[in-house]
């Protein structure tokens, strides 16, 4: 039985990733974690996740839970991941990270803790998302260089802080890499005014913020006469706790390295 700990467990994502892991076989939930100031520290996790009682008190601290766990699964903020998984370095514990907005910079704090822990990192945890990055492998070597524009539309609730989402970015990453482009230097986040005619090579970019929507994303292939399109749609967080809990699982086995959604899915 795999023991693992939940930080931002008061969060929405905190609560999901609770529930996934009472559906799951071969896990448990063995710490939930807060914020240090939080009025639910004392609490039981389970009842606060909508659950029902399950005899995990929720703490302030990863240091307060440092034995009751062996995987930690972290969708909080940049800063606070980072933080974490220094803890999780220093006391050889595993982690899933589904924090987005990370820059490049953080991500080599990662993949340098992957030398010595077993980390998953993944922009988006659901496995729908992750067969569309094989689909968008495969489109994007098909359909070639010059013929297609691309556009990435992603649609996300008003509270999400990051834009693009970080699901809409390694969307956009996948194809720009089966045509040998550098993101980089093809991306174009929204237009406005006198923008002129659409350059060939462009990767477009456009961010939707409204209501409570948990996650949409398309990616549109246009060219003279016809359209494709390959959209995935989130209509609840659980989908993307479920995969945490699928990564904690896979990474039962592992001592070391840095691993992604495409590794548990066997899509490599």
């Amino acid at each position: 039985m795999i023991k693992v700990a939940v930080t931002g467990a008061a969060g929405r994502m905190g609560k999901a990733n609770i529930e996934a892991i009472q559906m799951a076989e071969g896990v448990e939930l063995g710490a939930a974690i807060v914020e240090p100031d939080s009025s639910l520290i004392g609490a039981d996790a389970g009842e606060v996740a909508g659950v029902g009682k399950l005899g995990v008190t929720i703490v302030g601290s990863l240091h307060e839970a440092v034995a009751d766990f062996d995987v930690l699964i972290d969708f909080t903020a940049p800063e606070v991941t980072l933080e974490n998984v220094r803890f999780c370095t220093t006391h050889g514990k595993k982690v899933v990270i589904g924090t987005t907005g990370l820059t490049d910079a953080q991500k080599q704090v990662l993949e340098k803790a992957a030398e010595s822990i077993a980390v998953v990192f993944a922009p988006n945890m659901s496995v729908g998302v992750n067969l569309c990055f094989k689909l968008l492998e495969i489109a994007a070597k098909a359909l070639g260089n010059d013929d297609y524009d691309i556009e990435v539309i992603e649609a996300h609730h008003r509270h999400k802080v990051d834009s693009p989402s970080g699901t809409a970015l390694r969307m956009g990453e996948v194809v720009a890499d089966a045509l040998g482009r550098d993101l980089n230097e093809c991306a174009v986040y929204g237009r406005e005014g006198q923008t002129g005619a659409r350059p060939r090579g462009e990767i477009g970019f456009e961010t939707i913020r409204a209501g409570d929507v948990v996650g949409d994303h398309t990616v549109l292939f246009g060219t003279e006469g016809e359209r494709i399109e390959i959209t995935h749609k989130a209509s609840n967080r659980l989908t993307f706790a479920k995969g945490a809990v699928r990564a904690s699982k896979w990474l039962g086995d592992k001592d070391k390295g840095l691993f992604d959604m495409q590794d548990i899915l066997g899509l490599k």
